[in-house]
Order: structure tokens, then C-alpha cells, then sequence
């Protein structure tokens, strides 16, 4: 994110290729939105093909003339997932970018109530979707010259609570992966540095309109907006590669 805290200085996206995982929920449709505003071709994917053409659809009437484009892809499937990569890069010619938004959350009232059935669902949806994703793009990210994977991720991972063990565990585990393509990245770039970064975006808890609607008396306190993590999103591309490559970006207090 800029200094200013805005949107200027987004040029490093213009024309750039930038896919989006999980593009269907709230956090989806700001990025999808950002995205294209700083003039990026945006392709999305989602398990929600109708909630995915509405987010696609938004994105595309918000920002006439942007390119946006979704698609149902299995993520827990690696070689559905590198199919997709390959037709994305093959049809616009690069990928600069992979964000993955894929999320969910389950919980307990304590540890000792924990269900490991929750593990196997979070298991799937916040690990496996990252190992797809990474292992399906890294190559097409690495000939970019401005290539970008980000994970969302949540303070959790640093700080487990005894009622979220499964999700700060699977949430932690993703991290590590992320942090192992950062590895790989800078392997790659040898003695120049890495050319390509995979870092993190932290959080506490994303937050939307539809939520504050819901609970008008909540008070939702350190959690980040969906379009304020879309504006911090876009800004990882005004910095250089070797700054936020194998990097959490905190925003939100660190434990």
C-alpha cells in the first residue's frame, strides 16, 4: 500500500494479467473491483459459478472497458488448476499475478470441543486450495517481470485461541507453504534478487457493508474492510519484488 494510503501510483498493474482465487465472496468483488480499476486484466475463479458472474459482472460495468473474466475451476484439483493457468497465460499472453481469497472459517467453543471434521474441511479449503494454486502458477508468475502470489491470511496463524485450533492451524500451514514459493522465488532470481514474490497479507478479520448491515450495533473493532484489503492488494505491486517477497504484511497489529 502507498504511503498516502490511495490508489495513485497503481501503474505497476496497468495491462497486467492478475488472477484471482475465491473471486466470488466480498473480499472477491473488492479486489476484482480494484483490480481493474488500476487497469488490470482480472481473471476470476470460484466453486459459486452465479456468485462469481455477478462479481464479474460488477467489476466489468464499474469499470467499462476493463477485462474480466470468470470461470468455475475445481482448486482441489492440481491439474484442473494447471489448466487453468496455462489457458489463462495462454490467452492473455502473461500472469502477473495469482491472489488467493479462498477462505472459511470454523470453530469451537473450546479446545477440547474441536472437531476434527472442521480440520478436514479447512484442510481443503485454506491449505489445499494454496498448494494448487502455487504449484499450478509459479512458473507462469516467474517469466512475468513484476509476478505476484498472495495469500490472505489471519493474525490467528501467530497467535492461536483455544476455540480456533484447526483454523489457526490450517491458516499457518498455508502460511508456510507461501513462505516456501518465497524460498523458490528467490532461488530463481539468484544474485540480482528475486524477480517474483510471494508474500502475505495478514489480517484479524475481514468486514463488509452486508455485515455491518446485518449487526448494526457491532462494532467489528480491528477488523479490515474488504476494499481497504483490495487497496493493500494492489499496492503490493508498487513495490519492488525483493521487498515483500517471503513477507507478511501486517495490517493489523502483530501478536
Amino acid at each position: 500500500m502507498n504511503g498516502n494510503g490511495t490508489g495513485e501510483g497503481t501503474g505497476a498493474l496497468e495491462g497486467a494479467v492478475v488472477a484471482v482465487a475465491g473471486a466470488a465472496g466480498p473480499a472477491g468483488r473488492a479486489t476484482l473491483l480494484r483490480l481493474a480499476e488500476a487497469g488490470a486484466t482480472v481473471v476470476g475463479c470460484d466453486a459459486h459459478p452465479e456468485r462469481l458472474a455477478e462479481a464479474v459482472d460488477a467489476a466489468r460495468y464499474a469499470h467499462g472497458g476493463a477485462t474480466v473474466t470468470g470461470e468455475t475451476v475445481d482448486l482441489l484439483d492440481l491439474d484442473a488448476t494447471r489448466d487453468w493457468a496455462k489457458r489463462t497465460e495462454a490467452e492473455f499472453g502473461r500472469v502477473d499475478g495469482l491472489v488467493h481469497l479462498v477462505g472459511g472459517w470454523r470453530g469451537s467453543p473450546t479446545f477440547q470441543e474441536t472437531a476434527l471434521s472442521d480440520w478436514d474441511a479447512l484442510e481443503k479449503l485454506l491449505i489445499r486450495t494454496v498448494q494448487s494454486t502455487s504449484l499450478a502458477f509459479q512458473e507462469a508468475l516467474e517469466r512475468s517481470d513484476r509476478g505476484r502470489f498472495l495469500l490472505i491470511s489471519a493474525a490467528g496463524a501467530s497467535k492461536p485461541t483455544a476455540g480456533n485450533a484447526a483454523y489457526s492451524a490450517a491458516k499457518a500451514a498455508a502460511e508456510a507453504w507461501t513462505l516456501a514459493l518465497g524460498d523458490a522465488f528467490r532461488k530463481a532470481g539468484g544474485e540480482a534478487g528475486p524477480r517474483t514474490a510471494s508474500a502475505i497479507l495478514v489480517v484479524k478479520a475481514l468486514v463488509n457493508d452486508a455485515m455491518r448491515a446485518e449487526r448494526p450495533n457491532a462494532k467489528f473493532a480491528g477488523f479490515t474492510d474488504v476494499t481497504e484489503l483490495a487497496e493493500a492488494i494492489a499496492g503490493v505491486w508498487d513495490r519492488p519484488a525483493p521487498e515483500v517477497n517471503g513477507r507478511r504484511l501486517w495490517l493489523t497489529p502483530q501478536p
